[in-house]
């Protein structure tokens, strides 16, 4: 039996294809990797690929992997990915969760400590070379929600649980909750949350059932003195409902590393509100990716070639 042939697209950046290519190598068996480097030879070698790790994937694409039976992405969204059309052929989906879980965790312990110790008037102070003493509050104590507790909520809850704070949080299957959290409610009780959190962080994925999920609404139920940090994706958040609640100090700030267009136009309010932290959607770096990334695609491909699919991890169709 022929091993299958798994394809880098040209959709993926160069540096991240060339380092991913090279932690593969040696880990799948000889001829069982290929890379395109152009469109050119991407649509040369996609009749032949049994699986892909692409960055994306059009109906074009689509079509000409006339063998395919595995799309595996280095992110752990799959919004862009036509879900009913793999589906319809019998390709499995995969995703890269779990992956970016301690950086974007890090990262939110950031945006939480900035907030609570009012870091960001510091740096801003700093940056126009001003001296005025300003005091600073504690996490300990106070109250953090997760709208979305999946591998990253779960990191998320694990720091901050380790801080003091108390957590709660969503999941849609509330029976399998961690064990970190203090409290769970189903994911349409997330207003629950909202209403008791001294922090709320947005860790979902973007769906039909998510998008818009807060709007104006959702920020006058939120204290006044609450802080939302999004690392989840920019549409979750009706962005101009959010400038409104931070404009008009219905809530006490926002971290935000996504935005509903990225880059974030220069126009956006958001650039000059003092109560925003804003990051370029850099929350899931970490020079550990490719390692973590290898383990899943490895464990993947060995399914593949197995044809135990139903085996593969983090599969989405």
């Amino acid at each position: 039996m022929t091993d299958p042939t798994l394809l880098l697209t040209h959709r993926l950046r160069p540096d991240t294809a060339s380092d991913l290519y090279a932690e593969l190598d040696g880990h799948l068996p000889d001829g069982g990797l290929a890379r395109a480097r152009t469109p050119e030879e991407a649509f040369e070698l996609l009749p032949g690929a049994d699986g892909i790790i692409t960055a994306g994937l059009s109906e074009e694409m689509l079509d000409a992997a006339k063998n395919l039976r595995w799309v595996q992405v280095l992110s752990a969204g799959v919004d862009r990915y036509d879900r009913d059309a793999l589906e319809a052929r019998d390709i499995a989906l995969t995703n890269a969760s779990g992956v970016h879980a301690e950086p974007i965790a890090e990262q939110v312990l950031w945006f939480l400590l900035t907030f609570e110790r009012r870091l960001h008037v510091g740096v801003r102070q700093q940056s126009r070379g001003v001296w005025e003493r300003f005091e600073g509050g504690e996490l300990r104590g106070k109250t953090l929600g997760i709208i979305g507790v999946g591998a990253i909520g779960t990191r998320v809850a694990e720091l901050s649980a380790g801080l003091g704070m108390t957590v709660i949080g969503t999941k849609r299957s509330v029976e399998t909750a961690p064990a970190i959290l203090d409290d769970c409610f189903p994911a349409d009780d997330y207003r629950e949350v909202l209403r008791r959190a001294d922090y709320v962080v947005l860790a979902c994925p973007l769906t039909d059932e998510t998008e818009g999920l807060l709007g104006s609404e959702e920020f006058r139920l939120m204290p006044s003195d609450a802080v939302l940090v999004n690392i989840a994706r920019g549409d979750v958040v009706d962005e101009a409902a959010l400038i409104r609640a931070l404009q008009n100090r219905l809530i006490r700030g926002a971290g935000l590393d996504v935005f509903s267009t990225e880059p974030l136009p220069p126009a956006s309010p958001l650039w000059n509100l003092s109560n925003a932290v804003l990051t370029p959607h850099m929350a899931g770096s970490t020079p550990h990716k490719p390692g973590r990334w290898r383990e899943i695609i490895v464990a993947n491909y060995d399914a593949l070639a197995a044809g135990t699919l139903d085996r593969m991890v983090n599969r989405i169709v």
